[in-house]
């Protein structure tokens, strides 16, 4: 892979997480307090329908480049779970990956379909959820240039 092409999927994949790691630090920080204090599920339903439209796009290019990047770094994805410290980073990533999905399934499923002044906690717990999983996503990928934090490795 060329230089310039690995710049430019590195610029898309730290974009797509600035939106999506930005986007639910402000949800789980200032709108879900609001939502939680008014006891409104509409609070977060009008948030979630404005920050969808450019939230979901943003994981989707940060999926398709993370893949692309490991694939670069690493080689194959046999590769991707060798012993290496930067197989340890996107082991991390991965798994914060499926925690991302089986929280985003079964609020999409269970949740939002039933969401309603009463049972706000019960999303408030998906969005702490994602929001953690988004950090520990920012923080392994910023250890990729470091070869991984110490934490990331065995």
């Amino acid at each position: 892979m060329s230089t310039p092409l690995y710049y430019i999927l590195l610029t898309l994949h730290v974009l797509g997480a600035t939106i999506w790691t930005g986007g639910h630090l402000v949800l789980a920080t200032t709108v879900l307090p609001r939502a939680l204090r008014a006891k409104r599920a509409s609070i977060l339903t009008d948030f979630e329908q404005g920050y969808e439209r450019v939230g979901m796009p943003a994981l989707a290019v940060q999926i398709v480049t993370g893949l692309w990047l490991a694939h670069r770094l690493l080689g194959s994805p046999a590769d991707w779970f060798g012993d290496a410290p930067l197989a340890h980073v996107i082991h991390v990533k991965l798994l914060c990956l499926a925690g991302t999905a089986a929280l985003a399934i079964h609020a999409k499923t269970r949740v939002i379909p039933r969401l309603n002044d009463g049972n706000l906690p019960v999303m408030a717990w998906h969005i702490a959820g994602v929001t953690v999983f988004s950090v520990i996503f920012v923080l392994a990928g910023a250890s990729a240039r470091l070869g991984g934090f110490p934490f990331f490795q065995r």
